[in-house]
């Protein structure tokens, strides 16, 4: 679901409501295309702080009210201290939205250096892969942009310091709130194309699905077309357009998010009644349709939270899973190696065999044969056949058997050590990639790439290292109260395993597979109830690399009996008792902990 007009209406309706007559208290910008701006301001008897996240990544661009601080660069990038300068103390005095485009502008009114007062606007254009945050003096000049887009970009439209801002070219559509009836029933609803997409391709800022909402409100198919329309369905049509232009302008907009169980399939300013009833929170398995969110801010964040999550540490990440994905693979195609070649060395014990039978009944050989059959006593005295060198003796062909089957035996010893060896760093660098799933912060990441320089994985540079905070394990609450944790990296399950875990804990990992180590604090309880285990085994199948399966392996065991061998990886433990479940890796319905 891409942001449309409708969305930002929504917002700038909430912006308006918080923001407005605010004073910008701090700009921030954790992303190299994202600000934060931390706004002060007084509503009704309350002061109230909001943190106004504006991102124009061109992969996910959107805004929200968020109560979330996130992390920021050291050093702040060159925009960030340009608008800390201009717009530091600033007060909002005004949020548009032009045209009911993708597009918000906020005035905001400051003091130069020369304490005159003076108006600059902060303007987001949420477009995609064009999207982009514009800062534009009070004539209208491009002061900075946090992209820059010159004409070897785009021959349409120069964003560059000291050019005049134009908005993006249109699309030629007609804006819901300056609609005329006439218009819309004679020349969109005319239009060659089915009815929805006449009406998304005619209405600027409806998205698709509005426009099927609209369809299916209206008790039409969104899918015939348009020249398949009777006059009462256009009336009905006309109807719900004019009804949905009323509500953006009296703002009352009813966010919601659409779910098929626990999956979010959309979301809207509006409910969506095409997706089935409206459902109480949160989502519940087998039930299908509409959930209402508290404001946008609050749809946005939850339909994109990991989404968003995602997409930022995956560029954060870019390198490090490279490097974790190559060694992968070369790790791979090395076990694969020795495995052939100790397949190779399978034939050793039949040469030990063929050297004490030949031994044994060295007489039945005659010279010059190039085989004999004896009794073998090693399989309930069945005759085998030996092959032989009929220019050797009995007793040469004996020690050439041996001789092969010492060759073959060393090779084994010194393959099998090997293939363990390579078992355990594949295993290790899977575990890795585990975690750079799981990694929701630069702290995250910064741990694991800690990990992977004290592993050799990463050559350290002669620089002395930077002391890094620690990133923290996942927190959560059983539903009987237990606080359950999970590793998001091997350190972190190591510090878990055998440091914060105290005998009587409970240690749960998913079955042979890379995952998190959790660990149940039991509080010295001897008996744990049964929706706890679950609970924790749940967490274990999510956190894993077995996360897409439908069913998991976990198994779990007391704290005491973990060890880990000496040498061994970050992360790796041995335990010799333990029991099993099998469990869906579902989490929907834990308690996060504070």
């Amino acid at each position: 679901m891409a942001f449309d007009g409708l969305t930002i209406a929504s917002l700038k309706h909430e912006f308006s409501a918080r923001l407005l007559g605010g004073r910008i208290y701090k700009v921030y910008q954790p992303e190299a295309d994202e600000l934060l701006l931390v706004v002060k301001n007084r509503v009704g008897e309350e002061n109230i702080t909001s943190r106004l996240v504006l991102s124009a990544s061109a992969g996910l661009p959107l805004m929200y009210i968020s109560d979330e601080m996130k992390e920021n660069p050291t050093n702040a990038p060159g925009f960030c201290m340009l608008l800390r300068k201009h717009i530091g103390n600033g007060r909002i005095v005004s949020i548009t939205q032009p045209g009911f485009e993708r597009i918000l502008e906020f005035e905001i009114e400051h003091l130069d250096e020369l304490g005159d007062v003076r108006k600059k606007r902060l303007i987001i254009e949420l477009m995609g892969k064009h999207s982009n945050i514009i800062f534009v003096d009070d004539k209208n000049m491009i002061i900075d942009s946090i992209k820059h887009v010159s004409h070897m970009v785009s021959s349409v439209r120069e964003v560059l310091p000291g050019r005049d801002y134009v908005y993006p070219p249109g699309q030629d559509k007609k804006n819901i709130l300056e609609l005329d009836d006439n218009f819309f029933v004679n020349h969109i609803l005319t239009e060659p194309l089915p009815v929805a997409k006449a009406i998304y391709m005619g209405l600027t800022g409806i998205s698709p699905i509005v426009a099927q909402e609209l369809c299916f409100a209206a008790g039409v198919d969104g899918g015939i077309s348009t020249a398949a329309l009777k006059a009462d369905e256009k009336e009905a049509l006309l109807l719900r357009v004019k009804a949905l232009a009323e509500v953006i302008r009296s703002g009352g907009f009813a966010p919601c998010i659409a779910y098929d169980g626990y999956t979010p399939l959309e979301f809207a300013a509006i409910p969506l009644t095409l997706y089935g009833e409206e459902q109480p929170a949160p989502p519940a398995k087998e039930k299908k349709g509409y959930i209402l969110q508290e404001s946008m801010s609050d749809t946005v964040y939850a339909y994109y939270r990991t989404k968003n999550v995602s997409s930022r540490m995956k560029q954060h990440s870019t390198d490090l899973r490279k490097l974790v994905a190559n060694a992968v693979e070369r790790t791979a195609k090395k076990l694969d190696l020795q495995q052939s070649q100790l397949k190779s060395t399978e034939k050793r014990e039949k040469y030990k065999i063929y050297g004490e039978l030949l031994t044994a009944f060295s007489y039945s050989a005659e010279p010059g044969a190039d085989s004999v059959t004896v009794e073998n006593y090693y399989d309930e005295n069945k005759p085998l056949t030996i092959p032989l060198d009929k220019d050797l003796t009995a007793m040469e062909n004996a020690n050439r058997f041996f001789a092969r089957y010492n060759k073959l035996k060393r090779t084994y010893d010194a393959t099998l050590s090997l293939v363990e060896e390579s078992k355990a760093e594949l295993d290790y660098l899977l575990s890795v990639q585990n975690s750079l799933e799981l990694a929701e912060t630069l702290t995250d990441i910064a741990d694991i790439k800690r990990e992977l320089r004290e592993s050799g994985y990463i050559r350290a540079k002669g620089e002395k290292q930077k002391k890094q905070e620690k990133s923290k394990p996942l927190h959560y609450v059983s539903s009987d109260g237990y606080h359950m944790y999970v590793g998001k990296n091997n350190f972190q399950n190591d510090e878990l395993s055998f440091k914060f875990a105290a005998p009587g804990d409970l240690w749960f990992h998913a079955k042979q597979m890379p995952g998190s180590h959790v660990i149940v604090k039991t509080n010295g309880d001897a008996e744990i109830p049964d929706a706890t285990y679950e609970e924790a085994a749940r967490l274990a199948a999510y956190y894993s690399s077995g996360k897409s399966a439908p069913k998991v392996d976990v198994d779990y065991t007391d704290k005491k009996h973990l060890k880990k061998p000496p040498g061994a990886k970050p992360g790796y433990v041995i335990y010799h008792t333990n029991f099993s479940m099998t469990i869906e890796p579902e989490i929907h319905g834990i308690r996060e902990g504070n």
